[in-house]
């Protein structure tokens, strides 16, 4: 491993490529870069030099030049074959030049592991963020349209979840990116407190004003109403995945990470839900 050192104090201006910067957690991290003296290359299909996973011959230009990654796969590293894509996609980028990584993770998913040790083993300074189910997921996902309505239906019962705050995620992924202290570090990302997804949305009921209620479904029945919206059926075996396997309680206890990485505690689930109700997002259809 190289030796640790903070990106911006050296000669000259550093390129930092930024995967998944249209998402939840990618957006953010190229708005925060942009407030330091570095030079951001934004990674997504959209992109002025399109990145595309399924596509590797994309590659190879976005890494051109680059010093450090955000590394974010698409759609989630507990996808099949999401470690192969992701080692082949750290091999090109050490070969390329890059000295930092930094890989957003899955707390709790096993199969992510497999990502993480790649990257670990790749001979250069990593960091690791593993993190808990995303707050903004009930805003920027396929959850608001519920919200709106006023009835989330899922297949979760009274499993408690540590929501972390996307911001936070990104405030701590900008740190290991071109500050010190972060390499070598696994840094295990949560809220400050367990909520179920039926207190999360009384959360957010009580944060716009009206009711919205909660319904706890079965996994069969989840699986084919996401089937009859027309959904493939990856995308469909991917979702269960994490709403069943992932949500065994396996993440039911809280973790330090945030406050680690950035000296302060991690955003509330209130404080995300009042924001965002703030900006009408909920608003009834």
């Amino acid at each position: 491993m190289t030796s640790n050192r903070d990106l911006t104090n050296e000669q000259g201006q550093r390129t930092i490529l930024v995967l998944g910067a249209t998402g939840k957690t990618g957006r953010r991290v190229v708005a925060r870069l942009a407030e330091h003296p570095v030079t951001v290359r934004e990674g997504s299909r959209s992109a002025a030099q399109p990145f595309d996973w399924t596509d590797r011959t994309t590659w190879a230009p976005v890494l051109q030049g680059v010093d450090a990654v955000y590394l974010s796969y698409h759609p989630d590293l507990a996808a099949p074959g999401a470690a192969d894509t992701v080692g082949e996609f750290t091999r090109l980028a050490v070969a390329s030049g890059v000295s930092r990584l930094v890989l957003l993770s899955g707390r709790g998913e096993e199969d992510a592991q497999a990502s993480e040790k790649l990257v670990q083993d790749a001979g250069v300074e990593w960091t690791i963020l593993r993190a808990s189910w995303f707050s903004q997921n009930f805003s920027e996902a396929h959850l608001p349209d519920p919200v709106r309505d006023g009835e989330v239906v899922l297949p979760v019962g009274d499993v408690p979840e540590p929501f972390v705050d996307a911001d936070d995620i990104a405030e701590v992924a900008v740190a290991a990116l071109i500050g010190d202290g972060h390499a070598g570090q696994l840094h295990e990302l949560t809220g400050p407190r367990l909520l179920t997804f039926a207190e999360a949305v009384a959360e957010i009921s009580t944060a716009t004003g009206r009711r919205i209620d909660y319904v706890q479904v079965s996994p069969e029945e989840y699986a084919a109403a996401l089937t009859a919206e027309g959904l493939p059926q990856n995308v469909v075996d991917l979702l269960m995945y994490l709403f069943t396997t992932v949500l065994d309680g396996r993440n039911a206890h809280l973790a330090d990470g945030v406050h680690r990485a950035l000296g302060r505690p991690p955003r509330d689930f209130a404080e995300y839900a009042a924001r965002t109700a703030a900006t009408g997002i909920w608003n009834q259809r």
